[in-house]
């Protein structure tokens, strides 16, 4: 095998443009390898809910509770503030580009979309708190689950070491044979994303593509420019390299794209940002798993870029109040959302109703929810990882020789 292959990222790279290439060749006779596709993302689908419950619960029981507090305060106004400006970049890029104003409805499918109303506030609020933890985990509940995560955590770190210990052990072992197991799977990810690409490729085409390249195009470009910045600010922020910070979370970031799966990616996230980024193990396994469920900055972007496009296609003109709305919204939106692909398009549904945008045009994005659903992965994990790093120089648990 050549030198270049054998590096997992540059293997899901070429297995990408493979799939890509014999989509458009084969188009719908393709579709038969969407099933090992399938199989793959269910492997790690798996393991996620343990992985990410274990990993809470072991970096918050490790914790002292007061340094807990201090630590989860600064966690969330990181969180928020990237969140904000992702929206209000994204706001900014769909004013100046009006990706609305030339997109075409064409083969308009409203049942491709599944319209789930968030309902009341109470409704919303209820929703944060497992009923049966057993259930929450079996439906993939993330929020449910990391709030189980964080209570039980939180009771082993206030209980006396000598009753807790053994049961903290015991998680620290456990969360080492779950990434172990994704991990022997993850070596399987050049094939499963190859059979992922070439199927949506084949029955998408290029069609759709054509008609919604301004919308992509937007997303992108307003992607990199966020990426950019924030990049920029953390390593000015946390005095590193710029370029050696960027280097170092490639490989991260190329699975996030290719994958379009911030769970799938948690694995080499976490190794990564240990291993690479030189992030302590316990700001690592605390920040990551909450920012996975609580941080989506790739999908407050991807939601202000879309509602300014739709509101651009129906000619409504947003004055600064409505704008600022589409700030807010998009935000709260980001709350929770799911980890798997395909969580975008229902925020969506939830959103457009509060700007007064009618929900059946959502189905225009229906057949490109995947290409961009890999620019919102791509934001989603490295925003993570970048607040992880500024926590770890704030306590002091950054390791600056990694840089040398």
């Amino acid at each position: 095998m050549p030198k270049i292959l054998k590096s997992l990222t540059n293997q899901i790279l070429l297995a990408t443009i493979l799939g890509i290439i014999l989509g458009l060749i084969f188009h719908e006779q393709i579709v038969f390898l969407k099933v090992v596709g399938d199989v793959f993302l269910r492997l790690i689908q798996m393991s996620v809910v343990i992985l990410i419950m274990g990993a809470v619960v072991e970096a918050v029981g490790s914790l002292d509770p007061k340094t807990l507090g201090g630590i989860g305060l600064k966690v969330m106004l990181w969180f928020i503030g990237s969140t904000i400006l992702a929206a209000g970049i994204g706001v900014g890029m769909g004013l100046l580009v009006k990706p609305g104003a030339d997109v075409v409805i064409a083969n308009l499918d409203v049942e491709q979309i599944t319209y789930n109303s968030s309902g009341s506030l109470s409704e919303i609020i209820l929703e944060f708190f497992p009923s049966n933890i057993i259930e929450s985990m079996a439906n993939a509940n993330m929020i449910q689950v990391i709030v189980f995560a964080l209570l039980f955590g939180l009771a082993l770190s206030l209980t006396a070491k000598k009753k807790s210990q053994s049961v903290l052990e015991f998680v620290v072992s456990f969360n080492h044979v779950i990434l172990k197991m994704v991990t022997l799977v993850m070596k399987l990810a050049p094939i499963g994303i190859f059979c992922l690409v070439a199927p949506m490729i084949g029955t998408v085409g290029v069609e759709v593509l054509l008609t919604l390249t301004k919308f992509l195009l937007t997303l992108g470009i307003a992607s990199i420019l966020f990426l950019m910045l924030w990049l920029l600010l953390t390593a000015v922020y946390c005095r590193i390299p710029f370029f050696s910070l960027c280097k170092k979370m490639w490989r991260m970031s190329v699975v996030a794209f290719t994958t379009t799966s911030s769970a799938v990616t948690l694995p080499i996230q976490l190794e990564d940002s240990e291993e690479k980024l030189g992030i302590s193990n316990r700001i690592s396994k605390l920040v990551l798993p909450l920012g996975m469920t609580l941080n989506s900055n790739g999908l407050a972007l991807f939601l202000s870029i879309a509602i300014i496009t739709f509101a651009q296609f129906y000619g409504i003109n947003l004055a600064l109040p409505n704008l600022i709305q589409v700030v807010i919204l998009s935000t709260l939106a980001c709350l929770g959302t799911v980890v798997v692909p395909g969580g975008g398009l229902v925020a969506l549904a939830t959103v457009m109703p509060m700007i007064g945008l009618p929900t059946e045009s959502i189905a225009i994005l229906a057949g490109i929810d995947w290409f961009s659903g890999m620019f919102r992965t791509l934001l989603n994990v490295d925003a993570d990882t970048t607040v992880a790093l500024i926590i770890a120089k704030d306590e002091g648990e950054l390791d600056y020789s990694k840089y040398k």
